[in-house]
């Protein structure tokens, strides 16, 4: 009986103290308690080499990063937690070079400039650009590989607007 009472308290303490801080989810997102909505303006793309499904794609998956990860309602514009940016390179490069001058490798890198602002804690608001990139073997070209790495190289820039936003790393 001591031990069924000692862990109702434990679970009691933990409630409180979760509350206190905010929303918590498990993705460690810190959420105020007062923040209700979040709103992902279109990504749109300003690199020089333009891949015609990256700002749906980046738009998208940041909008579900936000609807699957935390408790907040999306809206169209001005939510509680604000993003918006835009595309601001694509492209792809050599990165090694064998003995002979050739390109081993090849590596697609997209960039992303992102404004965060956060209308419950303005100290939290920031503009910041993001960058990514994956390598392929040159021997392949970039259309046969570009949806993967594309995909890739997004998973990974959502996840550090994401925790940059919310998690405050």
């Amino acid at each position: 009986m001591r031990i069924k009472a000692r862990i109702v308290v434990l679970v009691m303490a933990l409630a409180l103290v979760c509350q206190g801080c905010g929303i918590y989810s498990f993705s460690g997102a810190s959420i105020p308690a007062e923040a209700k909505t979040v709103s992902v303006d279109y990504f749109p793309n300003h690199a020089q080499l333009v891949n015609p499904l990256l700002s749906n794609n980046l738009t998208n998956a940041l909008r579900d990063a936000m609807t699957n990860q935390t408790t907040l309602d999306m809206v169209e514009t001005g939510g509680d937690l604000a993003f918006e940016g835009e595309i601001t390179d694509y492209k792809t490069m050599p990165v090694a070079i064998t003995s002979g001058q050739t390109a081993a490798m090849n590596r697609l890198t997209i960039t992303v400039r992102v404004r965060f602002s956060n209308r419950i804690d303005d100290t939290k608001d920031f503009e910041q650009t993001f960058s990514r990139y994956e390598d392929y073997p040159s021997d392949q070209d970039l259309n046969a590989v570009q949806e993967s790495l594309t995909t890739t190289i997004v998973e990974q820039l959502v996840e550090d607007i994401f925790n940059k936003a919310l998690v405050n790393w």
